[in-house]
């Protein structure tokens, strides 16, 4: 291209969608499309843009396009040399990729797309074939279009796609084949039960067929036609085996993203490609409520029923187990070096959401984790759930697009070290405790995500007093977490707690807000109730996270008298505390000589009694010993002295001694 011409598409960016642009000009625009220039496509854009802006109304602005664009390119269509032709073509093929809807309107007008089809028809040539085909590959993605498509059309196709062909024209051809029978199964479940509407036109070619041909053209040449109508076709189970157990073009599609910046930008539509049939393979089926799962039996006893008792394929080729497979051949095969390289090659949204989903379906099997952190997808998953957080000067907002890849990194978080996942800057977890806040607090957020954020936050808290000073001072987290305390999903509650125990331990805002401060006591008993309730529970994990804030916060002077005050009223804390630490000693066991109490509850029992023994005052000393020989708690501490254990026996021996004394 000459500096003049780079100069003229310069003055008609700055103009388009900004100002009124003369059909000379534009006349010039439709003419740079023969080569593709993405500078074209964007001036296109602009100017569409501008367009739909000053016609708020869809159909208006569609006219208005079509008004401007029809003149200029029709012309060319009904021309007998090829240039003119694929002038038109190439037009017309960018358009749907920047606004349909004009597109569509122009293809459907009288007499349009039969001088497409008739072009080919006369004049047969490879370049002209691979523009044509190309167009109907995009005219077949919308349904208004897939109406145009006469019996021939799609025969013309197949023919394009046999392998006498030159590559790329298969490639496009298989591509528009793709589309057209994806879209015309959608066309024909929608007209069903319906009567009038004659159905779309058949297409001859399986899935199976036109994913060996574009595996083929894969392998061969890296074609990017190839990969767009893998893309489509992965969806379909069947087809995901077949991809999945064929390494060798797994290793050819990956191959197709460079790892290390080459002076030729990658295409962002290939790259999209490939990072959906990654996305697509791995991705597992949504987890279902109660309600969902009886839908879905019934609808399973439906089909066998007609299908003479056999599940269906697709059923069994999606399970868990399936897909736990798929992922660790494409582990194995080296998707997860894609990601990173993905990343910093295209900033497009549409690569970053489905990055997102392809790297949850990953690494939900904990054995793909490691090679995920080694591979670099931690840092991938940072920069995505960083960007999913939106601040505006009224407040702070999360984008949900984005919520798959939070929740990728939770489990990351989960299985290992913060160091190992955030590397050793602690302003890496800083910048995550934000999203995991927001994403938490979503009412969209699901519950199995809401879990992993919780066991996540549970592990980072560890990290620091500071990182768990972060996570306490997270806008409206305490609040929502403490809601999920009093939930009935025992996982849940059982996150909660346990996070509420870590925060306890190294934040000093939250020790005040459920020990007190030296002034005042914070609201201390109700939380303190709400923990002893459930240091009685019968998770185990949930009540060694109870009990173990119970232990801690039971040396605040704010918090002992808040269990003072509840043995008084409730006559609970002590029966409590003897069945964390000897449920054989209580008076009336009811068969608890049986249980055998965890050695992790006995040692947050015992610190809890002498805490709380140590803190009585005087005048109330006679009440507590004798509540305490009543509830069988000075049985349980002798059994604890008796059984010699060091760590246990000695705060034992403690609180014995403070009951003795007189």
């Amino acid at each position: 291209m000459s500096s003049t011409d780079h100069d003229q598409l310069d003055v008609l960016l700055k103009k388009a969608g900004k100002g009124p642009v003369l059909p000379d000009e534009l006349q010039y625009l439709i003419t740079e499309f023969l080569e593709s220039n993405p500078k074209a496509y964007l001036i296109l854009s602009a100017y569409c843009q501008g367009v739909r802006q000053a016609n708020p109304k869809p159909e208006d602005g569609t006219d208005a396009l079509v008004t401007v664009f029809a003149p200029l390119v029709l012309p060319h269509l009904e021309e007998t040399n090829d240039r003119d032709i694929l002038i038109a073509v190439t037009f017309i093929t960018a358009l749907f990729q920047v606004d349909w809807q004009a597109a569509a309107a122009i293809l459907q007008r009288e007499g349009v797309f039969e001088m497409v089809m008739d072009s080919v028809e006369l004049k047969p040539s490879e370049a002209l074939s691979l523009a044509v085909a190309h167009l109907l590959g995009q005219a077949a993605g919308y349904k208004p279009c897939r109406a145009l498509f006469a019996p021939e059309t799609p025969k013309w196709l197949e023919a394009m796609s046999r392998p006498s062909r030159p590559e790329n024209v298969r490639a496009a051809a298989t591509v528009a084949l793709v589309k057209l029978s994806k879209g015309s199964a959608a066309d024909a479940a929608e007209l069903t039960g319906t009567t009038g509407t004659a159905p779309p036109p058949s297409v001859a070619n399986t899935d199976d067929e036109l994913a060996s041909a574009m595996k083929g053209l894969v392998l061969s040449s890296g074609s990017h036609d190839a990969v767009e109508g893998l893309a489509y076709l992965s969806v379909n189970p069947q087809i995901k085996e077949t991809l999945c157990d064929d390494t060798e073009f797994l290793k050819a599609l990956f191959a197709l993203v460079p790892r290390r910046k080459t002076a030729e930008p990658i295409s962002s539509s290939l790259l999209y490609g490939i990072i959906l049939i990654i996305s697509n393979l791995s991705q597992y089926l949504p987890l279902l409520t109660e309600e969902q799962l009886q839908m879905k039996k019934l609808r399973q006893m439906a089909a066998e029923k007609s299908n003479g008792g056999q599940s269906s394929t697709d059923d069994v080729l999606n399970d868990d187990a399936h897909v736990r497979a798929r992922c660790k051949k494409l582990a194995a095969a080296g998707a997860l070096e894609v990601f990173p390289a993905a990343l910093a090659a295209c900033e497009s949204a549409g690569v970053r959401l489905e990055i997102g989903r392809a790297l949850l379906g990953i690494v939900t099997d904990q054995a793909n984790r490691g090679r995920a952190l080694s591979s670099g997808c931690a840092k991938v998953l940072q920069k995505l759930t960083k960007s999913a957080v939106i601040a505006s000067d009224k407040r702070v907002t999360l984008d949900t697009t984005h919520i798959d890849a939070i929740q990728a990194l939770a489990k990351l978080a989960i299985t290992a070290s913060p160091v190992q996942v955030f590397g050793p800057d602690t302003g890496a977890i800083f910048d995550t405790v934000r999203p995991f806040a927001l994403a938490l607090q979503d009412s969209s957020t699901r519950l199995l995500t809401r879990f992993e954020i919780m066991m996540a936050l549970t592990n980072l808290s560890s990290a620091s007093a500071e990182v768990a000073s972060r996570i306490a001072d997270a806008d409206g987290l305490l609040s929502r977490i403490e809601l999920f305390l009093l939930e009935d999903h025992t996982m849940i509650r059982r996150a909660a707690m346990e996070l509420v125990c870590n925060l306890i331990a190294g934040s000093d805002r939250m020790y005040e807000r459920y020990g007190g401060s030296a002034t005042e006591d914070m609201g201390v008993t109700g939380k303190i109730q709400v923990i002893l309730a459930l240091s009685d529970v019968e998770d185990l994990p949930t009540r060694l996270a109870a009990s173990g804030a119970l232990a801690t916060l039971s040396a605040a002077p704010a918090a002992a008298r808040a269990l003072h005050a509840l043995q008084k009223d409730r006559h609970r804390v002590l029966p409590i505390l003897v069945q964390l630490i000897d449920p054989t000693a209580a008076p009336d066991d009811d068969g608890n000589e049986e249980q055998e109490s965890d050695p992790g509850l006995v040692h947050r029992g015992v610190i809890c009694a002498m805490n709380l023994l140590l803190s009585t005052s005087a005048q109330d000393k006679a009440d507590t010993v004798k509540e305490a020989e009543v509830s069988g708690l000075i049985t349980a501490l002798a059994n604890v002295v008796k059984s010699g254990q060091a760590q246990v026996a000695q705060p034992a021996a403690e609180a014995l001694k403070w009951i003795l004394q007189k």
